[in-house]
């Protein structure tokens, strides 16, 4: 049975690889800590906050997340393939995304503000109505994604196909419209 921790403050910490396995979080603040060697197994938090926390290289894969923030968190070649897709909700301000997998998720409505999204894998995702505000998604891949109606007008350095990326009303500045004909070999001027 899962120990259930209700709100609460974590400062400083660094997780043990068992540190959080079979427990609840919910309503809890995290500041400062370490995930990088910790086991999700059966961890879900549920409107929690994270800050400046380090998740880098972590195995997250049997963890739930349900409407919580993660600002200024390092999430460097970690895979969400494989959370808890149940009711999962999550967003990203000024975080450190590169090299994440995001592989087949259903991110509609997602939020990533200020993030660093250099080689984050969205293949085969559905990002219908995702906001990318201010974000570097410099080689990026959206292969087979849906990202009708997502908003990049603020993003940059993205390389998108509309040919293999669903792309119907998405936003961007006409500054960011040679991210859209890469694959043409285009000289513009």
């Amino acid at each position: 049975m899962a120990e259930f921790i209700y709100d609460q403050k974590f400062t400083d910490l660094v997780y043990p690889q068992n540190g959080i396995s079979f427990k609840e979080f919910e309503n809890c603040v995290f500041t400062n800590c370490d995930f990088t060697n910790c086991s999700f197994l059966s961890t879900l938090f549920i409107e929690c906050e994270f800050r400046n926390c380090n998740f880098k290289d972590a195995q997250i894969g049997y963890v739930g997340l349900r409407s919580c923030n993660f600002h200024t968190c390092n999430f460097t070649r970690v895979n969400f393939a494989m959370i808890d897709q149940t009711i999962f909700e999550f967003t990203f301000t000024d975080c450190n995304l590169e090299f994440t997998q995001f592989y087949g998720l259903k991110l509609k409505r997602q939020v990533f503000s200020n993030c660093s999204l250099i080689s984050a894998d969205f293949m085969e995702a559905d990002l219908t109505m995702a906001m990318f505000d201010n974000c570097n998604l410099y080689r990026a891949v959206f292969a087979k994604a849906n990202a009708e109606k997502a908003d990049f007008y603020t993003s940059y350095n993205y390389d998108i196909d509309p040919s293999s990326t669903k792309i119907t009303k998405a936003i961007f500045s006409k500054d960011g419209l040679a991210g859209l004909l890469t694959k043409f070999q285009l000289v513009l001027k």
